[in-house]
């Protein structure tokens, strides 16, 4: 049973403005990788690097944020191809989301994970037999 991590659970790990979430986000993700469940995505990956670096008030530098990109790179990578962009569009379109949130449950579905790890969506709704999970919801 696969878990995917959406871009915001993994940013809050190294968010020294948010340590609730920090430390929940760290608990999770540990669990979840020690376990042999924690996926994620190319566009993860991109968009992890972006907020580490330019969005937080206190950045990582970049070094120490490719250094965790390339380490997040060694689990399992749903890469972001003509067939999942597509999956994408038409998951947008049928469901009224975002792109970007479209293919973050395209690549989750297409990783086989049974769980999405996000705080951007709603929480305990179901798509295709996947749960999507709030972990900062209280």
């Amino acid at each position: 049973m696969r878990s995917f991590f959406d871009t915001n659970v993994l940013a809050y790990m190294f968010d020294r403005d948010a340590p609730a979430k920090r430390s929940r986000a760290r608990e999770l993700f540990q669990a979840e990788a020690l376990a042999g469940r924690a996926i994620v995505s190319a566009q993860v990956l991109q968009e992890f690097y972006v907020i580490v670096t330019r969005k937080f008030a206190r950045p990582l530098e970049e070094q120490a944020a490719a250094g965790v990109a390339t380490g997040l790179a060694s689990l399992p990578v749903i890469a972001n191809d003509a067939a999942l962009v597509c999956k994408g569009i038409a998951r947008s379109r049928c469901m009224r989301l975002s792109f970007r949130d479209a293919m973050i449950i395209e690549a989750a579905l297409s990783g086989g994970a049974k769980t999405l790890f996000t705080e951007d969506l709603q929480h305990d709704q179901v798509i295709d037999g996947m749960r999507l999970h709030n972990p900062f919801m209280t």
